[in-house]
């Protein structure tokens, strides 16, 4: 691989964010399954938000999980042009579900394979459905739901590692959430692995993702309130992040 496509890693407020072009990302997903294969280790893909970055940060338990992943890519308007802010430096924002469509077409043009885990049962089963229709190629070799018991974990592990998808899609319902493969990271696939909470919803035409307009335009958290008012609170660190990106402008601290 040369070095054209190579990911280009910078940071925000001392996170890492990695720089992927539209039209270098399939040479940066393939890199990924290579260095998977030839290390026989898991590469985790990041959709990493506002709220995101500032866990990351500090949090025990996700900072760690965000500074070894393999490819952390942004999708709040925020971290663009805080970053712009900051370094005067363009990095790209990607739309979660066009990323992932993008990487499951890419995995299909080579005939590979994901595992799907998370969601209930009825949105699971016609996500899978509608995915075999719109990638004919690209090989489901297991799912399971999200809301699993405990005592069903080691199964579920087991079950992953046997299959050896290419692609590890975790979605909402899993306790932890993001961190369940953090905390699972050495009895998970040796493949990529990606998490997206309402990914399977949308697939299963349960939710409507955001428009291109209101994403483009940094306002899809509205229709995040709305399935949870209780997100409105976010506006505090939202105001809290614009304080940081002036103090570490102000001192030269990134």
């Amino acid at each position: 691989m040369d070095a054209k496509t190579t990911i280009e890693r910078t940071s925000l407020l001392r996170v890492p964010l990695d720089i992927v072009p539209p039209e270098q990302l399939e040479d940066a997903a393939n890199r990924l399954l290579k260095t998977a294969s030839e290390i026989n280790t898991g590469q985790d893909i990041i959709l990493l938000s506002l709220w995101d970055l500032l866990q990351a940060r500090n949090h025990y338990e996700y900072r760690p999980f965000v500074q070894r992943a393999a490819m952390i890519i942004p999708i709040s308007k925020s971290l663009i042009t805080g970053h712009w802010f900051l370094k005067k430096k363009k990095i790209f924002r990607y739309m979660p579900f066009d990323f992932v469509i993008s990487l499951l077409s890419i995995l299909e043009k080579r005939g590979l394979s994901i595992y799907l885990l998370g969601g209930r049962m009825r949105s699971l089963k016609r996500a899978e459905k509608n995915l075999r229709q719109t990638f004919p190629r690209l090989r489901i070799v297991g799912r399971f739901v999200g809301n699993f018991k405990h005592q069903e974990e080691p199964i579920i592990l087991q079950a992953i590692r046997k299959a050896s998808p290419h692609l590890l899609l975790v979605g909402k319902g899993v306790k932890g959430g993001e961190r369940w493969i953090a905390r699972n990271d050495s009895l998970l696939n040796n493949g990529l692995r990606l998490w997206c909470s309402d990914l399977f919803d949308v697939f299963a035409e349960r939710r409507r993702r955001p428009s291109r307009k209101v994403f483009e335009r940094g306002f899809e958290w509205l229709g995040f309130c709305i399935h949870g008012p209780w997100r409105i609170l976010r506006i505090f660190p939202y105001f809290y992040y614009k304080i940081l990106l002036v103090l570490y402008k102000l001192f030269n601290l990134n």
